[in-house]
């Protein structure tokens, strides 16, 4: 255990991919934390302090999705997958979760409202949503403001360094590797959600009784991840961080207070 609680722990997952996770707290309801694409459970969230937030009156797990962090990557570079978070939840023998999935996690979270709604306390995306799928309805959703936060591409190169380093490279080789000619990333539409297996299917919004936040950078649209949510979800808050965008909203050194505060306030205020 490290001098803030915090404690690793592994399990077998059904197909045999080795699963790593973080936990803090030792009473209260569960959280459970799903950080993003090339991210882990301790960058996303205990190296910027919200899983330790959230601890002071909650039990939290943060999992390293599989190709992620310290779990397996038999797939590397591929995507977590959500029914690793439920075995999770049944080799912890959570009953009932909230549950907080950033960017890649939102997804997963997305994918779990379909798979496990009655074992979600509330659903929180960071960096994400749930899109409007209807070309009528996508067509109606209100522009977002153009424009990045100017810190965005550091953030961006340190997290890419990072990654490169957590996959065995060396800090020379990890900034060359960073700093090479990228294509660019394919935007997450709802076709190419199915495909990496964190689609919500038929997911009818209107049928998600729990309250759902999300939390989003002023530049990283934030209304076309959120319009369909506000329109069809019974529950349902949108907080839009300004002047951030997508990693600067998460990243430790660049996340606003603000990502904390909500959280937490959601968490406990709707802790049932």
């Amino acid at each position: 255990m490290s001098d803030d609680g915090r404690e690793h722990g592994d399990f077998t997952a059904s197909d045999g991919v080795k699963i790593h996770y973080i936990s803090m707290g030792d009473e209260g309801s569960w959280v459970v934390l799903v950080h993003g694409y090339t991210g882990s459970a301790e960058g996303n969230w205990c190296a910027n302090g919200v899983a330790a937030a959230l601890a002071e009156r909650h039990r939290v797990v943060a999992i390293d999705c599989r190709n992620h962090g310290r779990s397996d990557k038999p797939t590397p570079g591929g995507p977590g997958k959500p029914e690793d978070v439920v075995e999770l939840m049944d080799h912890l023998g959570i009953e009932r979760a909230h549950v907080h999935g950033y960017s890649m996690g939102g997804m997963i979270t997305g994918r779990l409202l379909s798979l496990i709604p009655d074992r979600m306390i509330t659903a929180a995306f960071g960096g994400s949503g749930i899109r409007e799928t209807d070309e009528e309805w996508v067509a109606r959703v209100p522009p977002d403001v153009d424009g990045t936060d100017p810190d965005e591409a550091t953030a961006s190169r340190n997290l890419r360094i990072s990654a490169a380093m957590n996959n065995g490279l060396s800090r020379a080789d990890a900034e060359t590797t960073a700093d090479a000619p990228r294509e660019p990333r394919p935007p997450v539409t709802p076709e190419r959600a199915r495909r990496m297996g964190m689609g919500t299917g038929t997911l009818d919004l209107r049928e998600i009784a729990i309250p759902v936040l999300a939390i989003n950078g002023e530049f990283d649209r934030p209304l076309a991840k959120t319009h369909r949510m506000w329109r069809e979800l019974r529950d349902f808050t949108s907080v839009v961080l300004p002047g951030k965008s997508h990693l600067t909203a998460i990243v430790p050194g660049y996340m606003p207070s603000e990502y904390l505060a909500v959280t937490v306030r959601f968490v406990d205020s709707n802790d049932g």
